[in-house]
């Protein structure tokens, strides 16, 4: 391998603290870096004024850094290709009534693909991000490892990439505990060293989600039912709505029911209907497995049914399951431990120890009360 100080590395500036600490750490180490600041929401074309000025202030956040650390940046729009190949699979989950998680097709389209593919086009050897994971190279290839703080890993949103895009990627501060991010900023004079982390949906931030949605997706009222369909209330589309969800339901005093909250079960996007139950772990929001489709792998199982540990929402512990390869293109997971609100549209991401394997995405949810619908494949 060549030496660093020939190797050239485009770092993803986002105006955040992680990213301005990758780059840092990078320049230390020798290489020859240069930052990229990407826009990938078109605020003005959307009438999105919110977006418009959060994009401003990263940027300037993002050149202000790379003044700090005596680097060049570039701004470069991916904003068509977001459109395309992210916001409109959004809209269309959310429309047949599934709840897609768009950092994760983020990540796959446009950090480690459009973003890539532009920084290869510049000469880079390297591209890098401020994520918390980290990567083991050897004669299998690469490997996407859990990052060493364990209240930021972010190997669930990077289970789709391509395993060419995790060879050419480093993540600096996957070794880190966030605390000591914070520290190395202050210690190298950047500016935005106690800038809060930002949330919300990928590139377009945080927002009321039920207003924007509805700018693309306009509301459609319709009633809220107890599961023996008895109508308790009126939600306002129940596309905008998730499986466990308690919040927003707007439910008053029900007769006959006690003064606890209620919460998403169910949904029929034809019918326009929430089922609506009380109690976090009501016997409807339980599962013991799961149907996913489109699995994509970082590192390939050699043999089904195998057992590993999977998550199917970010903040999740691992729990402990068996994977059984349905067909091609479709997966069965049987939980050893129930499972609440598993989610449609969600992402299920495989994992043996630390390594992240892969991942799918949820289509059908098993309830414990019908755990024997799960399939399995049929043997010749």
């Amino acid at each position: 391998m060549r030496n660093k100080q020939s190797q050239t590395v485009v770092v993803g500036l986002s105006g955040g603290v992680d990213s301005a600490v990758s780059a840092y750490l990078l320049v230390e180490q020798g290489y020859d870096v240069r930052g990229l600041f990407m826009d990938n929401w078109d605020a003005e074309a959307e009438g999105d004024e919110q977006g418009y000025c959060t994009a401003a202030e990263d940027f300037q956040d993002a050149r202000r850094v790379a003044e700090e650390l005596d680097i060049p940046i570039q701004r470069v729009s991916f904003a068509a290709e977001y459109r395309e190949r992210v916001f409109s699979y959004f809209l269309e989950e959310y429309s047949a009534g599934r709840t897609p998680n768009p950092d994760v097709l983020c990540n796959t389209e446009i950090k480690f693909k459009a973003f890539l593919d532009y920084a290869l086009r510049l000469g880079a050897d390297w591209i890098a991000t401020g994520h918390y994971c980290r990567v083991r190279r050897d004669e299998y290839g690469a490997h996407l490892l859990k990052g060493l703080d364990g209240n930021k890993d972010q190997t669930y949103f990077l289970h789709g990439i391509h395993p060419e895009a995790l060879a050419k990627t480093l993540f600096p501060v996957g070794e880190l505990e966030k605390e000591r991010v914070r520290e190395i900023a202050v210690e190298a004079g950047l500016h935005n060293h106690a800038k809060r982390d930002s949330t919300g949906i990928c590139f377009i931030g945080e927002r009321a989600f039920r207003q924007f949605l509805g700018n693309y997706l306009p509301a459609r009222p319709g009633p809220i039912l107890t599961p023996d369909g008895q109508e308790i209330g009126e939600h306002q589309g129940a596309m905008y709505y998730t499986i466990g969800q308690r919040q927003g339901l707007g439910i008053g005093g029900v007769p006959g029911y006690p003064d606890a909250p209620w919460y998403v079960a169910d949904k029929n996007v034809r019918d326009n209907t929430l089922i609506a139950v009380q109690g976090h772990d009501h016997p409807l929001l339980q599962h013991v497995g799961l149907i996913a489709a489109q699995p994509h792998w970082l590192q390939a199982p050699t043999n089904f049914p195998f057992r590993c540990s999977a998550k199917t929402r970010y903040r999740q512990a691992d729990q402990t399951c068996e994977v059984e390869l349905l067909s091609e293109d479709r997966l069965a997971v049987r939980f050893d431990h129930r499972q609440r609100a598993v989610t449609p549209g969600q992402y299920v991401v495989f994992y043996q120890g630390e390594e992240c394997l892969g991942g799918a995405v949820i289509d059908q949810a098993i309830r414990a009360e019908n755990p024997s619908s799960i399939p399995r494949r049929e043997t010749a």
